[in-house]
């Protein structure tokens, strides 16, 4: 099956609405998205820019950052059950 944009997404939505007078409730079901997502088509032909995903700045040092990843490096060559998980690290680097 093709991939339909949210441009095309949005212009079929519309079409559905203003031409054919469905209902939003009708819209959402056939083409399988939510009612909000219709009341956007229908209030603006073009979508909304997506939001950057925003990240937190990272609270190791360097010097701890080194560490944890000989460790991971490390984890490697160790078997599946014996490496460190994220709260294993975390345990580790509160014990040293």
């Amino acid at each position: 099956m093709q991939e339909v944009t949210k441009v095309e997404l949005f212009e079929v939505m519309r079409r559905a609405k203003l031409i054919e007078g469905k209902g939003i409730r009708a819209i959402a079901r056939e083409l399988g998205v939510h009612r909000r997502l219709v009341r956007q088509a229908l209030h603006s032909a073009v979508p909304p820019p997506r939001k950057p995903p925003t990240r937190r700045p990272s609270v190791l040092t360097p010097g701890l950052r080194v560490v944890v990843d000989q460790w991971l490096e490390e984890d490697r060559t160790a078997p599946r059950k014996q490496r460190h998980t994220a709260q294993r690290v975390y345990q580790r680097l509160q014990q040293e």
